[in-house]
This record gives structure tokens, C-alpha cells and sequence, in this order.
């Protein structure tokens, strides 16, 4: 099997055992491609979960008890010596993945300070310390004459904040105001002189600061030697995972359909106004309209048709009927409807192609005469407004839509969208939009169950 070589971390018996490393230089181990990628895969779960909870507005603690599962579920080895391994090749990785663009380093810069941050205040007093000590910070603990002389102060902001007061017993570190930029702004720390003085329970927020700036500058270092010099080496073996993972799909596959396994061409109609997102919604209205899509919408159309259950014949005669009204029957038999058995692995490679996700609909770029694309992206204000109405969003559910469009934050946009038509919450947010589909279709079949 195909490997990769990377630096080994190296500890002392007589050290703690973090279960955080400090990510300061790649192991040296052989690691091969395929785990190489489903390391990878594995982290980028965890990451992009949090974004999507951090963009739904959930709070700290909310994100902190996200992040212990998610890292349970997804960061786990069969091997529990490989495990901290795992974690240190998927960070680097990752690296290289986001390293590429600044919008790819700043997204995963706050993703992976995020991550660090709360698994840091799960780590015991003891590697905390040991940590804060890696990082060589210009931080002094406060003798107990020291402490004395600002133990009123220090009361005053812990009783601001709703934290424990000092005692003689507590840990309070002396550190330059620069170095907690986060507690100085959050008024959550007595300032003199230059200094401030950190309660043992902020520390977190120093350690963060540095391995912030760290993996910042780090980032722009990966970039430069993946720009001169590992891109080109590379070209046959990693780019092509690199380039691949930072849009990649992580969810599943619906090439098949599953819960829903069949519609027919008489259930399209009803099905498409109840359950289609607006990506298709728009491709499929637009083909009853002109009777005609160019190529992209086509293949994202009907990609997503046959995930949701069209059967080939049907999907023969259901674009054969609308084509027909334009271009003619004989012209449709010819031109197109090869392309559609292709779709259905019956001819050329017989690939059985896999519907597109949201990401993928996301990146494209329709032209003139396109009607493909997600409509979050592509739509102005005015029309994706009107669009929202036609499926029944409120003005009110409509401005909070655009809120997340603005912020470019389109599966979000999406979501909202669905939780507001269906009157329930989608915690695990749209992703595909054949998961919209399957995930509409349990809502409706299981009201239409409890009517009955």
C-alpha cells in the first residue's frame, strides 16, 4: 500500500500525557493514502459540524459539549495507541488542504482555534500548566504579598463576571494585556499598568492567543512550499486528494435511493411543490416553462431525480414529454436521451452517477441561459425573495435567510428555508438535496401517519 512520511512527536516518560498536542512539527511516520485521506475526512467532520453550530448561533458551552461528541464519534481508533497519531496527521493534512487560499486558512484557522480552545479546558491543571510552559508565555504567578495588594480588585471583576472570588490558595497570573486580547476586550480581567491578571480558569484564552498566531503564520509557511514545490511533486499521487478535500461531500451517498424508493411520473408534480428544494424547484420549473434545459441543468436535475426514485423509463418519458413541446420528439430521441441512460449507468462507462450535492451546486458557475446553481449564491435579492415566497416563506423567515446569504453562508440559507416550510427544526442542517428530499418526505409521511 502507497504511503506518506511524516515527523514523529517525541515526550519524555516523565511528562503528563496530553490528549492535546501542540501541532508544532508533522510526525515522522509512513502513513498510507488511504488513511491519509480518511484521517483527513474524519477531522473535517468535526470541523465543519462546528462551523455549521457556530453559524446557527449556538452558544460556548453549546459548541463545547458539540465538540466532545463529535471528536467520539469521529477521531476514535481501533488502536488506541494510533489515536493521538490520528489526530496529529489529520491536522496536517488539513493544512495543506486550507493552506491554498485565504479565505481556505481563515476559515480553517478559526475552526481549528475553536476546537483547540475547548479541548484545552478539558485538559487537567497540570497539563494546562505544562502547556502555557511550551509555549514559554511571559506570564508570572502572583506571590502572596502581591495577591494581597489586588485581592479587592480582583473580587470586584470576578463578581462582575459571575466567576468564583480569589482566594490565597488561587492561581493569578501577571501577564502583558497584549497577550488576552479576548479578556481585556470582554472587560473580564483587572488591568494595572500594562499588566493583566489572568484567574487560572481564563488561562485558556493565553494558550489560545499563541496557538492562534502559530498556526497562522504556519499556514502561510505551508502555502509557500505547497505553491514551489510540493503541488508540482505531488501532482499524481496527493494533489488530486488536497484539491478534492476542502469542497468534498462528507455525507451519504445517494446514487440509490433508499428510504423512498420509488416515484412515478405522476407523482412529480405533487412531489416536487411539497418536497423539492429550491435548487431543483427552480431547474424543475424552469423545464415546464421552456420546455428545455441546457446542459447543467440537465445533469443536476436529473441526477437528483433519479436519487429520489424516477426509474429510467420513466425519466425517458418525463424529459422526452417536455423536450418534445420544443425540439421535437425525433430531435430528443437523437440528442438527449443518450445522455439520460448514460446518467443511469446504461451507456458509455455504465458509471452509476451519484447526485450532486450542495457543495458541488454551490461552486458551479451558470452562464447566460443557465439554470442551474444554487439559487442562495446566484439569485439577486429581489428574485430569491420572490422564489421564497412562491414556497411559502414568510418576509420575516425571508430576512433571516438573507442574513445567512450575505454572510455566504447558503446550506444554512437552505436550512432555514426548510424548517420554515416544514414548521421543525433540521439540527444536522441540508447538505445534499436529495437529503432535503428524504427528510421532507419522513415529515410529510409521518403527519399524514398521525392524521390517519
Amino acid at each position: 500500500m502507497e504511503t506518506v512520511s511524516a515527523q514523529k512527536r517525541k515526550t519524555t516518560a516523565s511528562e503528563p500525557s496530553p490528549s492535546l498536542p501542540l501541532y508544532r512539527s508533522a510526525p515522522e511516520l509512513e502513513v498510507s493514502l488511504d488513511d491519509f485521506e480518511l484521517y483527513a475526512i474524519d477531522r473535517l467532520r468535526v470541523l465543519k459540524a462546528m462551523s455549521d453550530g457556530l453559524s446557527r448561533g449556538k452558544k460556548p458551552d453549546e459548541i463545547g459539549a458539540l465538540v466532545t461528541e463529535l471528536w467520539k464519534e469521529h477521531m476514535q481508533h481501533p488502536n488506541p495507541s494510533d489515536v493521538m497519531n490520528k489526530d496529529i496527521i489529520s491536522h496536517f493534512v488539513l493544512r495543506l488542504v486550507y493552506c491554498r487560499t485565504e479565505d481556505l486558512r481563515k476559515w480553517f484557522l478559526s475552526m481549528e482555534t475553536t476546537l483547540f480552545r475547548h479541548r484545552f479546558r478539558l485538559e487537567s491543571l497540570e497539563v494546562q500548566r505544562m502547556l502555557m510552559s511550551e509555549f514559554k508565555l511571559p506570564f508570572k504567578a502572583l506571590s502572596n504579598s502581591e495577591f494581597e495588594a489586588v485581592k479587592e480588585k480582583l473580587g470586584q471583576v470576578a463578581r462582575s463576571i459571575n466567576q468564583p472570588l480569589p482566594t490565597v490558595d488561587s492561581t493569578i497570573f501577571k501577564v502583558p494585556f497584549e497577550e488576552v486580547p479576548e479578556l481585556v476586550a470582554g472587560r473580564r480581567v483587572y488591568m494595572l499598568k500594562g499588566d493583566a491578571y489572568v484567574a487560572m480558569n481564563q488561562v485558556a484564552s493565553l494558550v489560545v492567543t499563541q496557538f492562534r498566531s502559530h498556526l497562522s503564520k504556519a499556514l502561510v509557511l505551508t502555502n509557500r512550499k505547497w505553491t514551489s514545490m510540493i503541488q508540482e511533486q505531488e501532482k499524481d499521487r496527493l494533489t488530486p486528494i488536497v484539491e478534492a478535500l476542502s469542497s468534498s461531500y462528507l455525507g451519504p451517498d445517494y446514487s440509490q435511493p433508499k428510504e423512498y424508493a420509488e416515484i412515478s411520473i405522476k407523482d412529480i408534480d405533487r412531489v416536487a411543490n411539497s418536497s423539492f428544494p429550491l435548487c431543483m424547484r427552480h431547474l424543475f420549473d424552469k423545464l415546464r416553462e421552456e420546455h428545455h434545459l441546457k446542459h447543467g441543468g440537465r445533469m443536476q436535475l436529473g441526477l437528483f431525480l433519479k436519487g429520489v426514485g424516477l426509474k429510467l423509463d420513466d425519466a425517458l418519458a418525463f424529459w422526452r414529454v417536455e423536450f418534445s413541446k420544443k425540439v421535437g420528439t425525433e430531435k430528443f430521441d437523437k440528442e438527449y436521451s443518450y445522455n439520460i441512460r448514460h446518467n443511469y449507468g446504461k451507456e458509455g462507462k455504465r458509471t452509476d452517477y451519484t447526485p450532486y450535492s450542495c457543495q458541488r451546486i454551490i461552486t458551479s458557475t451558470p452562464g447566460v441561459g443557465d439554470h442551474h446553481g444554487c439559487p442562495y449564491r446566484h439569485f439577486s435579492e429581489e428574485n430569491l425573495r420572490a422564489a421564497l415566497s412562491k414556497m411559502g416563506v414568510s418576509s420575516r423567515t425571508a430576512d433571516d435567510v438573507m442574513d445567512k446569504v450575505r454572510h455566504r453562508h447558503y446550506q444554512l440559507a437552505c436550512t432555514l428555508t426548510f424548517e420554515a416550510i416544514h414548521s421543525c427544526s433540521c439540527d444536522a442542517g441540508i447538505n445534499h438535496p436529495n437529503q432535503y428530499f428524504t427528510e421532507s418526505q419522513k415529515i410529510l409521511q409521518q403527519r399524514s401517519q398521525a392524521a390517519e
